[in-house]
């Protein structure tokens, strides 16, 4: 499986937002999703970026290795979208299992069913973006319908696997509060999740829109209000669900 190959766009040593420890991120090429706030439209397309094996993946990645074993870390596999390069990133999965790196997937769930039965069964944590629980708000926000993100959420917990939600606040399009009791209510049927993460919309990527000559909508739209942020955590802690 170190002879799969795969289109890269690029790496971080030294993350620590893309699951627990220090972790060595491996950015995918290609996204079938138009996020409004997507903060790597350069990863778009999949045609882009640079071709690599599996096996040159992961020796850059030992490299760090000490690193991510001392800090409890890992490999992230994100994007892009994942579930894109089901084969690459199945196979990444499993190789780094044998080497003893924990593997986790930034993903948003949306590909087929072989895609995410090829790669979601070999990760340790899945770290699965939901838009919004509303399905129009969820297409607004991505483009796509919500249809596969919330069969992956099923798949997950018959896998019993970790999963940490990440939800975006994007003030007029996800900050509702009805909303966010629905997806709070919904996702206390879960108990493989571990918790969820609000994230405050921002702007940073903004000029890769810029340099893409994409319209970017978002430009008049200010971050959240700590205020709103944390009524929003209120109401997932009050069904027992830590947040971050």
């Amino acid at each position: 499986m170190r002879t799969v190959t795969g289109r890269i766009h690029s790496f971080e040593t030294g993350g620590m937002v893309d699951g627990p420890g220090i972790r060595f991120v491996v950015f995918t090429q290609g996204c079938p999703l138009r996020c409004l706030y997507c903060h790597n439209p350069d990863t778009w397309k999949k045609t882009d970026g640079q071709e690599m094996t599996v096996g040159e993946v992961l020796d850059k990645a030992k490299s760090y290795k000490s690193y991510m074993d001392s800090s409890g870390g890992g490999i992230t596999v994100t994007g892009g979208e994942p579930l894109m390069q089901p084969e690459f990133v199945g196979a990444l999965l499993q190789e780094a299992r044998k080497l003893g790196i924990h593997t986790a997937v930034d993903t948003s769930g949306f590909a087929t069913a072989e895609a995410r039965k090829a790669v979601l069964p070999y990760a340790d944590l899945v770290l699965l973006d939901i838009k919004s629980i509303k399905p129009t708000i969820f297409k607004k926000v991505s483009g796509v319908e919500i249809d596969s993100t919330l069969a992956a959420l099923e798949e997950l917990r018959e896998l019993n696997t970790p999963v940490w939600v990440r939800h975006v606040v994007v003030p007029g399009l996800t900050d509702n509060l009805e909303d966010a009791k629905e997806l709070a209510r919904v996702l206390s049927e879960y108990p493989n999740i571990e918790k969820v993460e609000i994230l405050p919309f921002h702007k940073l990527g903004e000029f890769k829109w810029e340099e893409l000559d994409q319209p970017y909508t978002l430009g008049d739209t200010e971050p959240p209000s700590r205020e709103v942020i944390e009524r929003i955590r209120d109401i997932f802690r009050e069904k027992n669900i830590p947040v971050a």
